[in-house]
């Protein structure tokens, strides 16, 4: 992963995980800003009250990932952007591997970021939009404990389920625009069915390594 990649991958995980963890099905009729601020409300003291997670327990904290990240996510809509024309040139079945690929891989990016967690603090500033938008973005900035705010932005769009993630800003550069280079450069290279196996192959390095708790 470019150096790029791995800043987006650290911080964005990092905010994401304070933002969408712990929460129950939200309502169709809530507002994305109210949905990511309530959230948001409720992780860090779920993640600080979980001496697994904090102790970098996979299991504890792939349950959590799975359970209550993911579910506000639209992975589909994430990989398919991702893959720009490539998507559509992609059988569905290719579609599908593609999808639980990269579904996994951003799995594997969440969990490392959720035992970190310890003093951060959000802050959101007033959304711009419409009450009949379907498609906004959120704005925050996370406070740490050391060194400058992180600038953190989150489109979201809505479906019949409500409002889902669909990409991450942080500090100006967008989590899928990132990885659209890297899918283009490996479908150009080998084609879909090789960036796939790309996916899949670092997804295996992945879960043969220890999550690091915090030091």
């Amino acid at each position: 992963m470019k150096p790029i990649a791995q800043l987006i991958a650290t911080a964005a995980t990092l905010v994401f995980a304070t933002s969408v963890i712990a929460a129950p099905a939200p309502a169709t009729n809530e507002a994305p800003d109210v949905l990511v601020k309530r959230i948001s409300a409720d992780v860090i003291d779920s993640v600080k009250a979980d001496k697994d997670i904090q102790a970098g327990n996979r299991n504890r904290v792939m349950e959590l990932v799975n359970s209550k990240i993911l579910p506000h996510v639209d992975a589909e809509k994430m990989t398919a952007l991702a893959a720009g024309r490539f998507w559509r040139q992609a059988t569905p079945e290719q579609q599908k591997r593609l999808s639980e690929e990269f579904r996994t891989l951003l799995v594997y990016t969440y969990s490392g970021a959720l035992s970190q967690i310890k003093n951060e603090t959000v802050e959101f500033k007033p959304m711009r939009a419409e009450a009949a938008d379907t498609d906004v973005e959120v704005r925050s900035q996370v406070n740490v404990a050391r060194g400058e705010p992180i600038t953190i932005n989150y489109r979201l769009s809505k479906g019949d389920g409500g409002w889902k993630i669909y990409d991450i800003n942080v500090l100006g550069a967008w989590l899928v625009e990132t990885y659209k280079g890297t899918f283009a450069a490996e479908i150009n290279k080998s084609g879909v069915d090789g960036l796939i196996t790309k996916l899949a192959d670092r997804n295996r390095q992945l879960a043969s390594k220890p999550l690091k708790a915090p030091k």
